[in-house]
């Protein structure tokens, strides 16, 4: 377990012990229904909440202390209880992170990207934790308050850490850097996520480029000629994975099977393996290459690294491929932007072969004053990708299936058929007059789609036919 001390939050935060002992606690937590005993509690506030008012809950779950903000009234009836006072609860948590970081000699990796941040981080720790004990934040805990909450897990014999680390704006990345320190930054590619919020392209290449301060090696995507223009100044060492350019670590021969993709994991050295890759998608090779790029550097060999990937299995909701209900289904429905739904509608199109190649996409957010003309360009994509059917879900998304029609009365050709709703349950209750048995079926859409709701329908296919 990750023990730290009254001491050491004291010394971290410059806070005031207000009552309680010097022990030591288990682990951090932000969340009263979800903290273990003996573990330290960040009493943080929102603009809907705040973790004062869940102080008694904290106590009777056995947590071992809490901290807490100097200027707030609250009420705990166990002097036992540690509680440690500070001006900023959340400075606090994030100053305790940065504290136990720097006590600790161990590489840390930071991942950021447009696409397959938390991917790549799954597998540079699926492929280090074959050799290491390694911390990793879970899921997509990469902000200002995930970042530090995870690594406030770190345990006495951890030997390395990777973090992903996301941003909406300026300065976040930087922000988590300088609370990190990490030596190793992968930068998977650069595309238009979060352009609505930033106004274009270079800004959201400079917020991803804030990775690079104070690293000593970047790992770096060679078939992104915009990434790469980027950093044509960056003084530490580089590192570059590709399939279609010289780089150190690259794959060649791809090809793609019902069981995911196979290829060639050629290492500058001469280093040569075959890998079976256990996932769809010509982006999942990228975000493997990413990993081992990172993995090789800190000594790991080729044959780990392959037995490693071929561990590898897609998560929930991440170009998941699912036999149900006659059909197959790719459950793609975490999460979308521009960049990540073209490459599912040419991952759809690599199972051609077998039934009728089906896309249902969902709206894309956060792309602003873009959000019209990107969306039409999903349409073209459907179109030139040779699908058979296109479901539009969502206001902006029936621009990309005008598109597509547009595209398709210009071509002159029948294909796809095109089906437009105004929201995901209207999907849902259309889909199964839709698909057909044996249809490969793509699901994707922003998270505020609910998406997911597509994907429970089809599954219950099988019980419904």
């Amino acid at each position: 377990m990750a023990v730290f001390t009254v001491q050491e939050i004291i010394e971290a935060t410059g806070g005031k012990l207000i009552s309680g002992g010097m022990g030591s606690f288990a682990g951090a937590s932000i969340d009263s229904r979800t903290i273990n005993n003996g573990e330290l509690f960040f009493a943080l506030k929102g603009p809907k909440f705040d973790g004062h008012d869940f102080l008694p809950d904290v106590v009777s779950k056995g947590a071992g202390g809490a901290v807490v903000d100097k200027k707030t009234r609250f009420t705990i009836h166990d002097s036992r209880f540690t509680i440690i006072a500070v001006e900023d609860t959340l400075r606090a948590l994030q100053d305790s992170a940065h504290f136990l970081r720097i006590r600790r000699d161990l590489p840390v990796i930071a991942v950021t990207g447009s696409n397959g941040k938390t991917t790549t981080k799954e597998m540079i720790y699926g492929i280090l934790s074959s050799r290491y004990r390694v911390l990793k934040n879970e899921g997509n805990l990469n902000n200002h308050i995930g970042v530090p909450l995870s690594f406030m897990k770190i345990k006495p014999d951890d030997e390395a850490a990777v973090l992903e680390f996301g941003m909406s704006g300026p300065g976040e990345i930087r922000q988590l850097c300088e609370m990190m320190a990490p030596a190793y930054g992968v930068i998977t590619n650069i595309g238009s996520a979060h352009i609505g919020m930033l106004g274009s392209l270079e800004a959201v290449r400079s917020a991803k480029l804030e990775i690079l301060d104070g690293i000593q090696t970047a790992v770096l995507n060679a078939d992104d000629d915009f990434l790469m223009q980027g950093v044509k100044g960056f003084k530490g060492r580089m590192v570059t994975f590709s399939i279609n350019n010289d780089a150190h670590i690259r794959a060649e021969n791809v090809t793609a099977e019902d069981t995911g993709t196979r290829f060639t994991l050629a290492i500058r050295d001469n280093a040569r393996v075959e890998v079976h890759l256990h996932t769809h998608g010509v982006f999942n090779i990228y975000n493997a290459l990413a990993a081992s790029a990172v993995c090789y550097s800190l000594g790991m060999t080729a044959v780990e690294i392959k037995t490693a990937l071929e561990e590898y299995r897609a998560f929930s909701s991440r170009f998941e491929v699912i036999k149900s209900g006659g059909v197959t289904l790719i459950n793609d429905s975490y999460n979308a932007n521009p960049q990540s739904m073209k490459e599912a509608i040419k991952g759809l199109g690599s199972f051609k072969g077998g039934g009728r190649l089906v896309a249902v996409l969902g709206d894309m957010n956060e792309l602003g004053e873009f959000s019209g003309e990107l969306h039409r360009t999903i349409g073209g994509e459907v179109t030139a990708a040779g699908l058979d059917v296109f479901v539009a879900v969502g206001k902006m998304m029936s621009l990309a299936a005008e598109e597509g029609q547009r595209q398709r009365n210009g071509r002159k050709i029948l294909t796809p058929e095109i089906y437009k709703f105004n929201d995901a349950a209207g999907a849902g209750q259309g889909i199964l007059d839709i698909i057909r048995h044996g249809d490969t079926v793509l699901v994707k859409g922003s998270r505020s789609m609910t998406m997911e709701k597509i994907v429970e329908k089809i599954r219950g296919r099988e019980t419904e036919c």
